[in-house]
């Protein structure tokens, strides 16, 4: 994420986006389930460490992330790196099959800024993703699910931008949904609702609701910040960031402070916890809302 300032509207801009989830929900809930199904959970003790073995190196942290997707069950057929250039490192992909082609994508970068130790931006979003993987892959599924751990955020989206860019017109047809983790643990789960798709934000909201665990709104580009999810947004791509930053927080990014005495472990265990069941809700529902239409190449 970067930096920027906030406006005096940013208040009004909440309540309005709120005031457009609650009729969103509205209609969501009309194709939903009123349960969410309860998946398989990493243990805090799991997540704890693998979060206090971040490095300072993005070479070391896509080797572990690697590893761990590897020990979770993403066995060689469906691991691979996709390679960006010679200044990068690739992306890391994980296929988790469903029992259909329809795809929802859930993404974290791997790269972090210079300043501090990067374990809020983004380590807490790349040690998400094979927990997640853990998580879902206990049960069957509808989707199939991919995890992406992106190269190149910090250089411009560079490792997102490639991935969707790189896929077919068919193939970003079956992408229903993108869930993208940003900065987390800084305290509780905050979403970037201005830029996120209704459908999935109602989707969250109802999910929060039934698990009991907190969720509200904190419209990141209004500090100039930007994040994986509008790589996908750029060709239709139903999209949405889930972060931890508030107006009093964000200085933390990209500054000597980011490091894992910032983290609030139980803020971000419970982050972990929302996600789970909100792909869970996502698998079991997302089929019985309309599709969008096939976006065209661009």
């Amino acid at each position: 994420m970067g930096s920027g300032r906030t406006t005096a509207r940013r208040h009004y801009r909440l309540f309005r986006q709120l005031a457009m989830v609650v009729i969103a929900a509205a209609t969501f809930a009309v194709c939903a389930s009123s349960q969410v199904r309860t998946p398989r959970m990493q243990t805090r003790a799991v997540i704890q460490t693998r979060l206090k073995s971040f490095s300072i190196t993005d070479g070391e942290r896509e080797k572990r992330i690697r590893n761990w997707f590897a020990g979770a069950g993403c066995d060689g057929k469906h691991l691979s790196e996709q390679a960006l250039s010679p200044e990068l490192l690739p992306n890391v992909i994980c296929v988790l099959p469903g029992n259909t082609q329809e795809v929802i994508v859930v993404g974290a970068h791997t790269d972090h800024v210079d300043s501090g130790d990067g374990v809020v931006d983004n380590w807490t979003g790349t040690v998400l993703l094979p927990a997640l993987l853990y998580s879902l892959s206990a049960q069957p599924r509808h989707h199939t699910f991919v995890f992406v751990a992106f190269s190149g955020e910090e250089k411009g989206l560079v490792g997102s931008r490639y991935y969707v860019d790189h896929l077919s017109i068919g193939e970003r047809a079956q992408i229903e949904a993108m869930v993208n983790f940003d900065s987390l643990g800084l305290g509780p789960t905050k979403v970037w609702a201005s830029h996120a798709d209704k459908m999935l934000l109602a989707a969250l909201m109802k999910t929060a609701s039934t698990v009991k665990l907190p969720i509200s709104a904190m419209n990141v580009e209004e500090v100039g910040a930007t994040a994986d999810s509008e790589s996908f947004a750029r060709y239709d791509i139903p999209r949405i960031t889930l972060h931890s930053v508030t107006q009093e927080t964000w200085s933390i990014l990209h500054s000597p402070s980011d490091k894992l005495d910032a983290i609030r472990i139980g803020d971000y265990y419970d982050s972990y916890k929302l996600v789970a069941r909100y792909l869970v809700y996502l698998d079991d529902t997302l089929s019985a809302v309309k599709p969008r239409p096939v976006d065209t190449a661009r």
